[in-house]
């Protein structure tokens, strides 16, 4: 993969191209300090991811959020890095600009993306 790629990718048939994303495990809910944001790009910023996790949680509470759950890990190449989720959900905006997420089947999806929506209000807020 080249040094700006980001690939995400969870079961055999499921992966994508991201221009950013958002991982969240489950230990979260009660730390946020363990999500961790990606961009594609170098000029991605902070109101871009806050926008996603905003998006994603609306989007779910209205029944709108285009996800699939996997019982398999997940997977995020970036560059030359290489991270495994092996619980919690990702959001994502693919390359087309299309917003989805993949979460593990047990996974509490609601807390996942109330976590994700103030870890990254308070981030454009306090500029943490």
């Amino acid at each position: 993969m080249e040094s700006n790629s980001l690939h995400l990718s969870w079961v055999s048939d499921g992966s994508t191209e991201c221009d950013c994303l958002l991982i969240i495990p489950e230990r979260a809910i009660t730390e946020h300090g363990y999500i961790k944001a990606m961009h594609r790009s170098t000029t991605g910023n902070k109101h871009e991811l806050q926008a996603l996790a905003q998006t994603c949680y609306y989007q779910f509470q209205d029944d709108e959020l285009d996800y699939c759950e996997t019982a398999e890990p997940i997977e995020v190449v970036h560059g030359t890095e290489r991270e495994v989720l092996e619980d919690g959900m990702v959001l994502f905006r693919e390359a087309g600009g299309t917003i989805r997420a993949v979460m593990h089947q047990a996974a509490p999806a609601k807390k996942l993306l109330e976590a994700a929506n103030r870890f990254c209000t308070r981030w454009v807020r306090l500029d943490i």
